[in-house]
């Protein structure tokens, strides 16, 4: 190939030496050479690279020098964020299932491998920048090269290998969790979705709750999913993956929990007005515990009171069902034991009196949209009501 004269400067050469301007040194660095392993690296990465990390630093080593001796202390604070002692109560790094685990080992795997690319691209990308970097002597322009057929297959073959492996585990735990429970006798539970709440229905057990689930320790429950309306999708981060809930077909889904507590689910698809306060509770109880709170299920009490006729007659009846009463509504969520409940609208706030009275006054306030409608209720009424519903235990 034929160089160019010493005394033509090339376009993109506008000097040589110390003296020159870091962004100068950087265009003829890219310029390439004669080299092998620089063609591995596209120009624009090393540009990208220069405006986006070097190019900074130095303007700030030199025009704020207060900023780069801050940035150590800056780093340190922004890692005293990134603590998982306490998990947040979304947060799929510490499951509390065999489903969730299932999830976060194939997460690990992904990362071990992206991890391992970073750190051998960023190497060579280093050895590149060292290695043929511009130096004091050089002349001309650099022979230019183009093609390189062995180390074009190379890189493809390999990103094809990597993803390979990858999907092997990927593959192999999505038909795991797709398949039937392990268990051959799990607690069946079916669950529908409603704008904007969550029945829970145990055919077994022959029990209708609402908004929170309630299932032992050490015992797969397997999930039934379905939606009275639109498209929702059923989400507990710590317990496992979402899964859709679609009108008209059913879904499924299955977990085994390892620890007791109290876990929080979202639906997890846009489903009009309220979509963000369709949220949910999970109580993962001991054996003793579930089958204390079947047992109270079961056998509801239903306390005789002014409260029982106002629910009656002020319309509550037609929407609801209290087991072991008149009411068997069927539109909203069933309130059996509903004193028992730790929250309201669809575990949108806690359960207190105050709350019950503010939610029963006016249900659009609490929950926008709400498909509750305001009864036009006085005082009297709602207090009546409210003492009957806490007494629902």
């Amino acid at each position: 190939m034929r160089r160019r004269p010493e005394n033509q400067r090339h376009p993109l050469d506008p000097g040589r030496g110390r003296g020159v301007p870091f962004d100068s040194r950087l265009r003829r660095l890219t310029s390439t050479r004669r080299i092998g392993t620089l063609a591995l690296f596209p120009r624009a990465i090393h540009v990208v690279v220069w405006i986006r990390l070097l190019r900074p630093l130095e303007t700030v080593s030199r025009e704020r020098p207060t900023l780069v001796k801050s940035l150590p202390g800056t780093l340190l604070l922004l890692a005293t964020g990134c603590s998982v002692a306490e998990p947040s109560a979304y947060s799929t790094l510490q499951p509390v299932s065999d489903y969730g685990r299932l999830v976060l080992d194939v997460y690990g795997d992904l990362f071990w491998w992206t991890a391992g690319i970073f750190v051998v691209v960023e190497l060579l990308l280093l050895y590149a920048l060292v290695r043929y970097r511009g130096r004091d002597g050089d002349s001309g322009v650099p022979d230019q090269v183009h093609g390189f057929t062995a180390l074009e297959i190379g890189w493809t073959l390999i990103p094809a290998a990597i993803l390979f492996f990858i999907a092997i585990p990927t593959v192999r735990t999505i038909f795991q969790l797709h398949g039937p429970p392990p268990d051959p006798d799990p607690l069946e539970i079916t669950v529908v979705g409603h704008q904007w709440w969550w029945e829970f229905q145990y055919p077994e057990l022959g029990i209708v709750t609402a908004n929170e689930l309630h299932v032992p320790v050490g015992r797969t429950t397997h999930l039934t999913l379905t939606s009275a309306d639109v498209i929702h999708s059923f989400w507990v981060p710590r317990l496992g993956g979402k899964r859709d809930l679609n009108p008209g077909s059913e879904n499924r889904m299955w977990f085994t929990p390892t620890e007791t507590g109290v876990f929080y689910g979202q639906c997890a698809e846009l489903c009009g007005t309220s979509h963000a306060n369709m949220r949910m509770q999970v109580f993962v109880d001991d054996t003793a515990a579930f089958e204390e709170w079947v047992a109270s299920m079961r056998q509801p009490a239903v306390p005789d009171s002014a409260g029982t006729m106002t629910f009656l007659i002020s319309g509550c009846a037609a929407c609801h069902a209290i087991d072991g009463s008149p009411a068997q509504g069927k539109v909203g969520p069933n309130l059996t034991n509903m004193g028992r409940r730790t929250t309201l609208a669809s575990a949108l706030i806690e359960n207190t009196p105050e709350n019950m009275a503010g939610w029963l006054r006016n249900p659009d306030s609490v929950k926008p949209g709400a498909m509750m409608p305001d009864l036009n209720l006085d005082d009297q009424r709602i207090d009546d009501l409210v003492r009957f519903l806490e007494g629902l235990r």
